[in-house]
């Protein structure tokens, strides 16, 4: 087997990514700790792989990117049964992170077409556009409701990952520009009012109520969605060189990873507030920002001086995947929280989002011996 980087081999990385999945799948709440207990009684399950929410939308994304570049049938076999048993099961309720799945889906339908799928494509898309639908902020942005939080007037950046990627590959798939040109606008509304001037990071929030950015947290996983997602909409809208939003975008994803670059620990991880030492570190947000870092050097779209930064990154994930194949120093789901000590006490515990930005990580590492 041809070497990879640093000594590791192309087999290790694959077995890696198999070990990921297969505790991805089987990841459990034995305490009931982690379980989100809603007003109207239903609970919520964000660890178990039977359930519907962001965490399995990522999973479900990690193992596509994988079987896309690879053909791995498991990783294929694992994303159709869970459409399968939640569609068996029936809707959940719509909300920004429960749209995350949908990206899945569309390129899943692009390759083996089935007509099963379009209702669900079309009423997803349909209810983030319709003005009786998803509730927009201030200035159209995609109000960031969840399962137990409207949070009316607020912008959040994990929106442009759960919801906007769909929005836009769903368009394309169904031939809706509007759809197209409605992601474009949330990317740039989300910049408005994320990015921050001072460091190029983005601060998870904003609230339209009091004008402020809550604590100001530069979180590192809500920074990792943007790594991922500058570069997933350039590809998916296939912007070509010299496009004004391409440039914009661009310029937004090199500010944010020249920082990035200069806080990376040691060791190839990031801590959960990127610019506090100490916080702890992340290896959920490395894995992502180690995809987005590698892919958008591959594609071109940042220098490839920063390709070390990513391959340190991958470094960092793998020296956390730990014999059972669970990516470890993964925080728990975060909301917005007001102060910067509450980023500080989320609790590290195996999730799927960890298993599968470490799936999606590894597999564009594997690219690099091609």
């Amino acid at each position: 087997m041809a070497a990879l980087n640093h000594d590791v081999h192309r087999l290790e990385v694959t077995s890696k990514i198999d070990l990921l999945m297969d505790n991805l799948v089987n990841i459990k709440d034995e305490t009931g700790e982690f379980l989100l207990h809603l007003e109207d009684g239903r609970i919520i399950d964000t660890k178990g792989w039977a359930g519907w929410e962001w965490t399995h939308g990522i999973g479900l994304f990690g193992m596509w990117r994988y079987y896309e570049q690879t053909g791995d049938a498991k990783a294929l076999g694992i994303i159709k049964q869970w459409f399968a048993d939640r569609f068996a099961e029936g809707q959940t309720t719509k909300n920004i992170n429960t749209v995350a799945p949908f990206i899945t889906l569309a390129y899943l339908h692009e390759r083996e077409p089935d007509p099963a799928n379009i209702p669900y494509l079309d009423e997803w898309a349909e209810w983030l556009m319709a003005a009786d639908g998803l509730p927009k902020t201030e200035d159209g942005g995609f109000q960031h409701i969840v399962y137990n939080d409207e949070n009316p007037g607020e912008l959040w950046d994990d929106t442009l990952m759960m919801s906007v990627l769909p929005l836009a590959k769903i368009g394309l798939l169904l031939d809706r520009p509007h759809y197209v040109e409605e992601a474009k606008r949330q990317f740039l509304v989300h910049i408005k009012y994320l990015f921050d001037k001072k460091t190029g990071l983005w601060f998870h929030g904003w609230d339209f109520n009091g004008r402020h950015n809550f604590a100001e947290a530069l979180w590192a996983r809500g920074n990792c969605w943007v790594t991922i997602a500058i570069p997933e909409i350039i590809e998916i809208l296939d912007l070509p060189e010299g496009d004004a939003l391409r440039i914009f975008l661009i310029d937004t994803l090199a500010a944010q990873v020249k920082t990035l670059a200069e806080t990376q620990h040691e060791g190839g991880l990031w801590h959960t507030l990127v610019v506090d030492p100490t916080s702890y570190l992340e290896a959920s947000a490395t894995a992502g920002f180690a995809y987005g870092i590698l892919k958008a050097v591959r594609k071109g779209y940042l220098p490839a001086e920063y390709k070390p930064v990513g391959i340190k990154a991958i470094q960092g994930v793998l020296a956390n995947i730990d014999d059972a194949g669970e990516l470890r120093q993964v925080s728990f789901g975060t909301a917005m929280g007001d102060t910067l000590q509450f980023y500080k006490d989320i609790p590290l515990t195996s999730m799927p989002y960890g298993q599968s930005l470490a799936v999606l990580a590894l597999a564009e590492f594997l690219r690099i011996c091609d």
